[in-house]
């Protein structure tokens, strides 16, 4: 059911691009399906990024409520609830887009994993629409036809730590995956000036301070930035480099494409504050005023009583 919902799609895709691009280059095939994967998965980006952009957005008000709640944690996670509920932000929004990843990447390993080993796959694996391609039909006829580099440059059969050593070409790949990633995490991750280090947090704690919850849960946010990308160069530093070039082109698409979703975050955030300063300042004038009202409606009644007095 996997190969079949999953392996068999990705691969003739893949395939597909690879038959019909002029020099039947596979790591320009590569390149190419993993553009067009990123641009199918944009309704998606577009709507984790506009929870980011919300959040973001929302961080004067955050704080706000954090004074207001003035240390009472189930007053501040309720106030946080209902700001984001009346803002439609969703926790858990961002995690859509690397769901779906997960099976394009098992899928697209699966299916470079026979074709590096044995190219005779494009006769066995495609589709009959793409098995009937003319070059599809010239490498199942003399399988040393098939160029598994890129651009003659890097052999994408080859992994990064391999039993000859490190081959650098490859490695390069994989270093840049994991810069890449640690990129992606930075640009989403909310700015802000006075955000304290899990470290100095601990230390204070450890002096007897009490920890705030949330600003120990933005310090470990901070922290992970690091995981990701450390995680993606341990997984991909052994499997053919063919991976890593998809991880990279991946990462530097999903970088583009947050950086043009986001590029008005700044005004936007500015905007923000702005607007959280001006209703705090409503809020107070309208406390000013109904003091006022409260304070002449008592001397009203204060003066009635006296004169029937």
């Amino acid at each position: 059911m996997f190969d079949t919902l999953v392996v068999q799609p990705i691969f003739n895709l893949l395939a597909l691009i690879y038959a019909l691009l002029p020099g039947h280059n596979l790591g320009l095939a590569i390149i190419i399906f993993t553009v067009i994967v990123r641009l199918l998965m944009w309704p998606l980006v577009k709507k984790q990024l506009h929870q980011v952009k919300v959040m973001r957005k929302i961080q004067p008000e955050l704080k706000r409520i954090k004074a207001e709640a003035k240390g009472d944690k189930r007053k501040e996670t309720a106030l946080m609830m209902e700001l984001y509920k009346e803002r439609g932000i969703n926790p858990f929004g961002s995690i859509g887009v690397l769901l779906l990843q997960i099976p394009i990447l098992l899928g697209l390993y699966w299916g470079l994993q026979r074709l590096l080993k044995d190219p005779g796959t494009l006769e066995t694996l495609t589709y009959p629409f793409v098995h009937s391609l003319s070059w599809i039909q010239q490498i199942s006829n003399n399988a040393g036809l098939f160029d598994a580099t890129l651009f003659g440059v890097v052999d994408l059969t080859k992994s990064a730590m391999g039993q000859g050593g490190v081959y650098w070409p490859a490695m390069l790949l994989v270093i840049g995956s994991a810069v890449v990633q640690y990129f992606q995490s930075v640009q989403l991750m909310p700015s802000t000036k006075d955000a304290r280090k899990l470290r100095d947090i601990l230390k204070d704690a450890g002096k007897g301070k009490q920890a705030d919850q949330s600003e120990v849960n933005a310090a470990i946010g901070r922290s992970t930035k690091f995981l990701l990308p450390a995680l993606i160069f341990f997984f991909t530093i052994n499997l053919p480099s063919a991976l890593s070039l998809y991880w990279l082109v991946s990462g530097l698409t999903a970088l583009i494409q947050q950086t043009l979703i986001l590029r008005e975050d700044a005004t936007e955030m500015e905007d923000g504050v702005s607007a959280a300063k001006e209703r705090e300042k409503n809020a107070i004038e309208a406390e000013v005023v109904q003091t006022k009202k409260r304070s002449a409606t008592a001397k009203k009644t204060r003066g009635k009583k006296g004169r029937k007095k």
